[in-house]
């Protein structure tokens, strides 16, 4: 166990570890990256925007300000004029918050995706710690947030003073206008120099965004031990996989035993090797292999057939040219058509006529079998 704390984190995160980080809330993401999104958003909703809502705003405070003779003794005047005035101030800014709120939901999506983790919400005492605390602030991370920090405020001074120095002139003739046109000429520069300004975020974002994935992929990175573990129980320990093969191995048997009592033809070695063929015409255009086995598993063919009755014939060369060269369930190659339809000749001939017994020897030992397909 010691060894295994000292071993480097070298191994890439498996699937389930990833999988398990989400779970966690563990995912990447980009402050940088979703800010600006909002800001852009924000700032061309004022552009699109910019002029209902502040229309909007001026009929409130138009209305909220301009009292008539009559207004000033209505006692319900008030009342009736402030639940108006929110009614409209609703209806004026809600598409813009409805555009930032959409910006700040789907902007995830672009590095990271959604997550939702009630671990990630729990309560931890080590995020008390003040030893952790300090050591995250002097982290590789810790320096790329100071970093980040202070080149965000330097993009954002040079911009803003830039803006500010070629603007000059148009912000302070505002003053000369009236409040409505004042207002609408103040978020038309607002919306510029916010959609200005978030653009110049871009640089921050291609610099932040690489940098969380790398460091998100480093945090995850896994020790080989951890690999190894991870794998045992996923699949299993050795002595569990075994046991399930030697089980999928015995089903596997037993199904190919009950396809035995509906062979046409058993074809052996005599005993090393055991072939079961099955032929229709109707629905294949060669025999097929519906069982096959050696030693142990060719006994178990033969006593099975013997059961239930099925023609069994010793042909040493045929059966271990078939053992070979089909799987089960296949088809037998065309080299072997020749012999496999003496055989079967031979077997309906006799069938026929009554005449077949197991306890009977039928062996055929001349067939003709092509020398690429022997096996000796």
């Amino acid at each position: 166990m010691a060894e295994e704390s000292f071993q480097e984190r070298t191994e890439e995160a498996t699937p389930k570890r990833l999988s398990e980080a989400r779970e966690k809330g563990q995912v990447v993401r980009s402050r940088e990256l979703s800010t600006m999104i909002v800001l852009m958003v924000s700032s061309m909703a004022i552009l699109f925007l910019g002029d209902v809502t502040v229309k909007g705003l001026s009929s409130i405070m138009e209305n909220s300000f301009s009292l008539n003779r009559e207004a000033i003794f209505d006692t319900g005047y008030m009342l009736r004029n402030l639940l108006s005035s929110f009614e409209e101030a609703i209806y004026s800014v809600l598409p813009f918050i409805i555009l930032v709120l959409m910006a700040a939901i789907f902007s995830p999506l672009l590095i990271g995706g959604w997550s939702f983790s009630l671990k990630a919400m729990s309560f931890k005492w080590e995020k008390m710690d003040p030893i952790k605390g300090v050591g995250r602030i002097f982290s590789l991370k810790g320096l790329m947030e100071l970093v980040k920090a202070f080149g965000k405020f330097l993009v954002v001074l040079s911009v803003a003073t830039t803006l500010i120095w070629t603007n000059a002139e148009e912000i302070f003739s505002v003053g000369k206008l009236d409040v409505q046109q004042s207002m609408i000429s103040m978020s038309s520069q607002l919306a510029w120099s916010l959609l200005i300004i978030s653009s110049a975020l871009i640089v921050i974002a291609l610099i932040d965004v690489p940098f969380q994935i790398w460091e998100h992929a480093k945090q995850l990175k896994m020790t080989r031990q951890e690999v190894k573990d991870e794998m045992k129980q996923t699949e299993g320990s050795p002595e569990m996989k075994r046991a399930v093969q030697e089980r999928q191995r015995e089903l596997s048997r037993h199904r190919m035993m009950e396809e035995v009592p509906k062979a046409d033809v058993i074809i052996t070695n005599p005993t090393h090797y055991s072939i079961a063929l099955k032929y229709d015409q109707n629905k294949t255009q060669a025999p097929v292999v519906v069982a096959k086995g050696k030693d142990l598993i060719a006994f178990q063919i033969r006593n099975v057939a013997n059961a239930n009755n099925i023609p069994i014939v010793s042909a040493p060369p045929l059966s271990r040219a078939i053992y070979f060269s089909t799987d089960l369930q296949k088809e037998i190659p065309s080299g072997l058509f020749l012999a496999v339809a003496q055989v079967l000749a031979y077997v309906y001939q006799l069938k026929a006529k009554g005449a077949w017994s197991n306890k009977k020897d039928h062996s055929m030992n001349d067939l003709p079998v092509p020398d690429e397909l022997r096996h000796e």
